[in-house]
């Protein structure tokens, strides 16, 4: 019942937090609550950070019941919304740091793109970085975390629920390694 609380005390902060709002251009607009970006059908802003091991293995964790879009859902990339007041590269620290606990490393910049699928508008800035470290999972948005390698992911996410958005950027990054 207090995890429950807690998460549900998390989403309603996480809706209320106050993100980017841009344009088909991602040309800023303004800085709008997430919930009210999300039910307008306006676009923000998001990061994806692609986690991987030294050994080439790339960490996707399952997302909380309580999230707000794809709960439940396994995910590729830790991230999330950019805050009104940063950078992507900025929010790309901050969300690997919170959701993995994974702070200090060197983010690889890669793709930009729009992410249009209705509940879903962004425009993503896809990150990587390295590390073997252990990972501290925010218990509020991750229920568990593992490493595998990225051709079983790519397997997964044909059969289970992967969100889309991230699922998307990896196959960008994957595409530029070519």
């Amino acid at each position: 019942m207090v995890v429950c609380e807690r998460e549900a005390a998390h989403r309603a902060a996480s809706d209320a937090e106050l993100v980017a709002w841009v344009d088909e251009h991602d040309q800023l607009q303004g800085v709008l609550e997430r919930a009210q970006l999300r039910e307008r059908g306006l676009i923000g802003r998001g990061t994806f950070i692609l986690l991987f091991n030294s050994a080439g293995e790339l960490c996707v964790h399952r997302r909380t019941l309580s999230k707000a879009i794809y709960p439940g859902y396994w995910d590729v990339a830790a991230g999330g919304m950019v805050q009104g007041d940063e950078s992507y590269a900025e929010s790309a620290a901050r969300e690997l740091e919170e959701e993995l606990g994974v702070g200090g490393v060197a983010l690889t910049a890669h793709e930009h793109f729009l992410f249009d699928q209705r509940g879903n508008r962004l425009w993503c800035a896809v990150f990587s970085a390295v590390w073997d470290g252990p990972l501290r999972l925010q218990p509020e948005e991750v229920l568990e975390a593992r490493f595998v390698p990225v051709e079983q992911a790519l397997a997964e996410s044909e059969i289970m629920d992967y969100c889309p958005d991230s699922i998307a950027a990896l196959h960008r990054v994957l595409a530029d390694r070519r």
